[in-house]
């Protein structure tokens, strides 16, 4: 796929996401990702979901889990990669925010572990 075709379709998809909330504790979410172009192979129904755990240590420092998984097996292929990190930016930044995270992402031969740190912008 040529990168202004993979650019149109990561635009696609991020424009069109949808999500839906299902809590699974007091201190974890999970959350189903509806994506316009995929689905669950099974069910047909969302394409993915995320499950954030928030791990509270005292008052001060909050520390979340989140592992984004992507049923449809399509975004497993290796011509997917750039289109898989693009979604799983886009739902760190929607569900999370700028929060510290350990991400964790379940996508065949496009899976991945990253940090995601909030930049101090004070001197």
């Amino acid at each position: 796929m040529s990168t202004s075709k993979m650019n149109a379709a990561i635009e696609k998809e991020i424009n069109l996401m949808r999500f839906t909330k299902n809590f699974r504790s007091a201190t974890a979410e999970e959350w189903f990702i509806f994506l316009p172009s995929f689905s669950d192979p099974a069910s047909h129904g969302a394409a993915g979901k995320a499950i954030i755990h928030y791990n509270l240590y005292g008052n001060r420092d909050v520390f979340i889990n989140t592992t984004v998984i992507f049923d449809d097996r399509r975004l497993h292929k290796p011509e997917y990669h750039m289109l898989v990190y693009a979604l799983a930016d886009e739902i760190i930044n929607r569900l999370v925010g700028y929060a510290d995270t350990l991400l964790s992402v379940h996508s065949g031969q496009n899976s991945y572990q990253a940090e995601c740190i909030e930049n101090d912008p004070s001197p």
